[in-house]
């Protein structure tokens, strides 16, 4: 089965983390990402960059519409993804709380399935 890991930052908390630690702590998941990946658990990982860099694209009465940012203050940000294979969520969990970037962020770890043939 395969579980999208959503990596989710208090917006305030994570501005307050010095660059050195951010730097430490990307070592540490690149070194995770890469044991997971041989493993063949890992399928996927990216980080995002921050939500003031994104747009939102909307479609209203037909019309499209994109607009800079995300559409409203937000306490929490999406930070990053994984997209992991595992047999079940227990186990998906278990990746999951290996995972180092935990020290600074909750992750949502939920089933992902193919729209195409619905599993």
């Amino acid at each position: 089965m395969k579980f999208l890991c959503q990596i989710w930052f208090d917006t305030e908390k994570s501005k307050l983390v010095p660059q050195s630690e951010w730097d430490a702590l990307t070592q540490e998941c690149i070194a995770s990402d890469n044991r997971w990946r041989d493993s063949g658990h890992l399928q996927a990982a990216f980080a995002l960059h921050e939500p003031s860099m994104a747009i939102t694209v909307r479609l209203h009465n037909g019309e499209v519409s994109a607009t800079d940012g995300p559409f409203a203050e937000i306490k929490e940000h999406l930070g990053g993804f994984v997209l992991i294979e595992a047999e079940n969520i227990e186990e998906a969990k278990t990746i999951a709380s290996s995972f180092p970037i935990l020290k600074y962020c909750s992750i949502e770890v939920r089933p992902a399935y193919s729209i195409q043939d619905g599993r």
